[in-house]
């Protein structure tokens, strides 16, 4: 979808502050509160606006703790990945979840407390799941920079 000057201004001002009124919208883009609400309702409806969220501080709720996890399959057959897909999808502490080329065939990403509960993770969940072979993680020491809003 090709994006015009005021969808760009839209989405931009939204992935800022979500919360923004549709008249606060308006204002800051330069048209009338009945074509700005007309304009988010399209890209709405076009899937380029998927959701309106909340995002949470992860430290102030206990989550400090960043973990990359490497893995890599015993196979690589269409069942296997929707296997394992279907497991990582239910987990709650895997934040995103990527299949890549290469050496690695998925990278998740988690945030979890600290070294007990990525030991946890390890032990109780992901080591159980009979279609990994390979396991390498990475612990982030600082977040240097994490964005959500998209360069449009």
């Amino acid at each position: 979808m090709k994006l015009d000057q005021t969808q760009r201004q839209i989405l931009s001002l939204l992935q800022k502050d979500a919360t923004l009124s549709t008249q606060a919208l308006a204002d800051r883009v330069g048209m009338s509160p009945t074509a700005c609400w007309r304009r988010v309702k399209e890209m709405e409806e076009a899937g380029l606006i998927r959701a309106h969220v909340v995002l949470v501080d992860r430290h102030k709720i206990g989550l400090g703790t960043c973990v990359w996890v490497r893995v890599k399959l015993k196979q690589h057959s269409a069942d296997v990945l929707e296997r394992f897909e279907r497991v990582v999808k239910g987990c709650d502490e895997v934040i995103e979840c990527y299949e890549l080329l290469g050496e690695t065939d998925c990278l998740l990403k988690l945030y979890l407390p600290g070294m007990e509960a990525l030991s946890a993770f390890m032990h109780n969940f992901l080591l159980k799941i009979p279609e990994i072979d390979v396991v390498n993680s990475a612990v982030a020491l600082r977040e240097i920079k994490n964005e959500t809003a998209l360069p449009l």
